[in-house]
């Protein structure tokens, strides 16, 4: 029996009733999780390099850029990290 992809099982799980939906609602926080590990890494810094530059820990900021952290960072957070690592924060609406 052949092992299911990530993308097939994506795929079959978003014509579900309900999960696109849901998945469409939890996506603005997977992408802020993704852009910051990725300006973090642009920024050739490790975790503990952003958590020194900031004065925390790298386990606040691993737990910022966790998917499955279910906190939600204050603005004033993700400016702060955007700025450790050389980035200015640009927020955007779309209808």
């Amino acid at each position: 029996m052949a092992r299911t992809t990530l993308r097939t099982f994506k795929k079959k799980a978003l014509n579900k009733p309900g999960v696109k939906e849901a998945y469409a609602e939890l996506e603005p926080a997977y992408v802020l999780r993704r852009k910051l590990i990725e300006i973090r890494q642009k920024a050739g810094l490790t975790q503990e390099d952003l958590a020194a530059r900031l004065n925390t820990s790298k386990s606040n900021i691993s737990r910022l850029e966790s998917v499955n952290s279910t906190i939600s960072p204050k603005l004033s957070t993700i400016t702060e990290y955007a700025k450790a690592a050389g980035y200015k924060l640009k927020i955007d609406f779309v209808k």
